[in-house]
């Protein structure tokens, strides 16, 4: 059996520090480990997206990593979505709301977090660019159509947001 191995790590903006298996997936380091149960777990192969974290601002899927390769870095989870300490929700989680944009909920953590970045990187997205970010996740329920609403709610809020209130503009685009 291999050594455990002592990692520190920067989760929603808390440092935690473990000593952890080598084989421990990341997925379960923040499920079991930390507690942190909105890290859905679905196909365990990295294809469905309901385990997307966010590593160093990042979408990545928490089931192909090892808990000890996040050793160093900053990772959100939808725990960390809403603005720092405040218990209103994030503008995309707003959106998703306001928009019917969910129904079971199981994959809807790891479609906001494969959000962020995207509405970060592409502030004005097309419908096309939209379904394309969104093709990664998979969805049982929605039929997408809400979804992509959603995205286009969140984008439209979040730029209006950042323009009235330049300074809030890096918490509205970046988790955390």
């Amino acid at each position: 059996m291999a050594q455990a191995i002592a990692m520190s790590v920067r989760v929603n903006g808390t440092l935690q520090e473990r000593v952890v298996e080598p084989r421990l997936l990341l997925s379960d380091f923040l499920r079991q480990d930390l507690g942190l149960t909105g890290t859905h777990v679905g196909c365990e192969h990295g294809v469905c997206g309901a385990c997307t974290v966010l590593l160093d601002g990042e979408s990545v899927r928490s089931c192909l990593m090892f808990a000890v390769q996040a050793n160093g870095h900053e990772l959100t989870t939808v725990e960390g979505l809403a603005p720092d300490g405040e218990r209103a929700m994030h503008p995309l989680q707003d959106a998703f709301r306001d928009a019917h944009a969910l129904q079971c909920g199981f994959c809807t953590p790891g479609f906001l977090l494969t959000l962020i970045p995207f509405l970060r990187d592409t502030p004005h997205p097309s419908e096309r660019e939209i379904r394309e970010a969104l093709s990664g996740n998979l969805c049982r329920c929605t039929g997408y159509q809400n979804i992509v609403e959603a995205v286009k709610l969140a984008s439209s809020r979040m730029m209006a947001q950042a323009t009235s209130t330049p300074d809030i503009a890096a918490r509205t685009f970046v988790a955390g």
